[in-house]
């Protein structure tokens, strides 16, 4: 079964990425996949107060893709899957995709104000040519509505 992966963020582009990729396997029969990537930066402190971080990290983490899992569920009757993981967000992409061969196609929402975001300009500029899957960028400023017309 296909799988439509998301990055999940904080950012409000999040929300359109998840509305396209939960549509599209509605439709598709597929399911979708929700990557949250926690960026290494957070833990470079003593060995005490990393780990508190790093367990404070994944319990906002676990939080935010519960709060959109019930979301997806809602809106589509899926059950998504979810993944946390630990590093650079481009690596952590590949390394999912690599991980998971049923992932069909990553889903990521473009921000409208301070240019396309961190993972889509890294990707198109040092991996459009050797990604192994295809990449759907959805717009940030489309509503839900143009979203579910799209799909």
């Amino acid at each position: 079964m296909r799988k439509f992966m998301v990055v999940v963020d904080e950012t409000p582009e999040c929300a359109q990425a998840m509305r396209f990729a939960a549509r599209r396997a509605q439709k598709t029969q597929g399911l979708v996949t929700m990557l949250y990537v926690i960026p290494p930066d957070d833990f470079q402190h003593w060995m005490g107060v990393a780990e508190v971080m790093r367990a404070e990290a994944r319990e906002m983490a676990e939080a935010r893709l519960s709060d959109l899992a019930e979301e997806l569920r809602a809106l589509t009757g899926l059950t998504p899957e979810f993944d946390i993981r630990e590093g650079k967000p481009v690596e952590a992409v590949l390394a999912q995709i690599e991980a998971d061969p049923d992932i069909g196609v990553l889903v990521l929402g473009a921000g409208q104000e301070d240019g396309p975001g961190p993972i889509i300009t890294q990707l198109v500029n040092k991996m459009a040519g050797k990604l192994p899957i295809p990449v759907t960028i959805v717009p940030g400023g489309l509503t839900m509505q143009q979203i579910d017309n799209v799909c």
